[in-house]
């Protein structure tokens, strides 16, 4: 069992959302975070008795916005969620899920939403229970991502469906087998369930987790093929960063000496070039614009995770409902497109990579490291894969359309469609992960037809740590279970021990 996270009593990390949602954390709900959520409850019904004009509770929503209607918790809240609940596509796999209800959790412990403490608790049951509703994903157009929180939202009113315990069931049953019951609603639940863009932060936070794993496997994938092609290591020199400082190129740089320091490649005429291909002099700024890319995709979403997003937030020690715009998430999801791009250029550089150590003429190396030049096909045929993967990448790194439909009645003229964007964000991640997997397989093996080199103490691990996974090629044999093996080690942590 893990560690619970506890929530409401510091910012919410991305790590957390990880713990919550793969490790299967149980999660705290910190009694200074239900105090503010009880404050905003309070002044919310005090707001509402004094006949205040508020969004989604004395008034339509939307288009609607016009519509002055009496505050009812029973009716009015317990009918926003299902007449939202309109997602389609692909559901959400189990730890989507777990990650978009922390995140909600987190933005209701702010204390800004006038959600109720038993709506509060109750969601936070559906994590500490285990009964994850089905989410169709596609639906939200990123200016609050109603649609997949509406249909966790159905959870709580007992309607739609769940997994529990490895099956699925209708919610109610769900329910009823985890012993929860279904909270009453307060003036404004309904729409603090749904208002929020915990999908885009949710799946954000294990997106950057993801893209956090995959750059090292880059990394240390970059460093074994510095190795495999005798790679000069004059660009890792820190002063060439110093020259031109750009984001995280001193970083990428000093941890891939790291990586070789104990190996011949680093002393003086060991390199084979004065001057090698780009895809290994640029690695450093590469890498490191990555980095920097992940740095800020990150900051993003910890930002969503530590902010209150309503709309209307409730200002409990003003005694106001403020309507307001925090819940456009332009910024997340330019970080997002950013990364996406940074991603695309490393897996490039990738396949630029495992194409020179393929070629005798740039390498100096039989042709597709077949270590028997009778025609054996090697890792030539991977080249295949390394060029759909770098393929469809760069399709998924295209951004986002900027004008999207408008819709609401033309109210809502204007989305950034940052769930969509998360979304493509981590299949970049997943193909980087792949073709990383690649590029160290595909070194190894050039690694080994170079007798007589001395690795670095760090590339002698890695090359260790592919070898236990991947015999030596010596005869042609299918390459998919070999990079399927190392592809899964990456995904377990395999390598964080060696990288440090």
């Amino acid at each position: 069992m893990t560690d619970p996270v506890r929530l409401g009593a510091a910012p919410m990390t991305t790590a957390d959302i990880r713990r919550i949602a793969r490790d299967d954390a149980t999660v705290l709900l910190d009694e200074a975070g239900l105090q503010r959520v009880e404050a905003g409850h309070r002044a919310l019904e005090a707001l509402a008795a004094g006949g205040a004009a508020i969004y989604g509770v004395s008034t339509g929503l939307g288009a609607a916005v016009d519509t002055r209607i009496a505050p009812d918790a029973a009716v009015v809240q317990r009918r926003i969620p299902p007449g939202r609940a309109v997602g389609v596509g692909r559901l959400a796999e189990r730890d989507e899920v777990r990650a978009i209800i922390a995140a909600r959790l987190a933005g209701l412990c702010a204390g800004r939403s006038g959600a109720s403490r038993g709506v509060t608790e109750a969601l936070a049951a559906l994590l500490n229970h285990g009964v994850h509703p089905s989410v169709p994903m596609t639906g939200s157009v990123g200016e609050s991502d109603l649609q997949p929180l509406a249909h966790i939202a159905l959870t709580l009113l007992g309607q739609g469906e769940a997994e529990y315990q490895g099956q699925r069931l209708p919610t109610a049953e769900a329910l009823a087998r985890a012993g929860i019951a279904p909270p009453m609603f307060g003036l404004k639940d309904g729409l603090a369930l749904v208002s929020a863009n915990a999908a885009s932060a949710g799946i954000g936070a294990l997106v950057v987790e993801d893209a956090a794993q995959a750059l090292r496997a880059m990394l240390a994938a970059t460093a074994l093929s510095f190795e495999g092609y005798r790679a000069g290591p004059a660009p890792l020199d820190p002063r060439a960063a110093a020259l031109r400082p750009a984001p995280g190129q001193g970083a990428a740089a000093r941890d891939l000496l790291a990586l070789l320091a104990g190996g011949d490649l680093v002393q003086p005429g060991t390199a084979r070039k004065l001057q090698d291909p780009l895809s290994f002099r640029c690695a450093p700024s590469v890498l490191g614009s990555g980095f920097a890319a992940l740095a800020a995709a990150r900051q993003a979403v910890e930002l969503e995770l530590s902010s209150a997003g309503d709309n209307p937030a409730v200002i409990a020690e003003d005694a106001v409902a403020l309507p307001n715009a925090n819940f456009d998430p332009t910024h997340l999801a330019l970080a997002f497109e950013a990364l996406g791009a940074a991603l695309a250029r490393m897996a490039a550089v990738s396949a630029a990579r495992i194409m020179k150590l393929m070629s005798p003429a740039s390498s100096d190396l039989p042709r597709f490291l077949a270590p028997v030049q009778d025609g054996s096909a090697g890792y030539g045929p991977v080249q295949k894969t390394a060029a759909a993967l770098v393929a469809e990448i760069g399709h998924l790194a295209a951004p986002m359309p900027v004008v999207v439909l408008a819709v609401a009645d033309g109210v809502e003229d204007y989305a950034t469609m940052a769930t969509a964007t998360v979304g493509k964000t981590g299949e970049i991640v997943a193909r980087l992960r792949l073709l990383a997997a690649v590029e160290l397989v595909v070194a190894a093996q050039a690694v080994d037809l170079r007798p007589g080199i001395r690795l670095g103490t760090g590339s002698a691990a890695i090359h260790m740590a592919v070898r236990a996974l991947v015999p030596r090629l010596e005869a042609d044999r299918p390459a998919a279970p070999d990079i399927a093996a190392v592809t899964a080690f990456i995904a377990e942590g395999g390598l964080e021990p060696i990288l440090g």
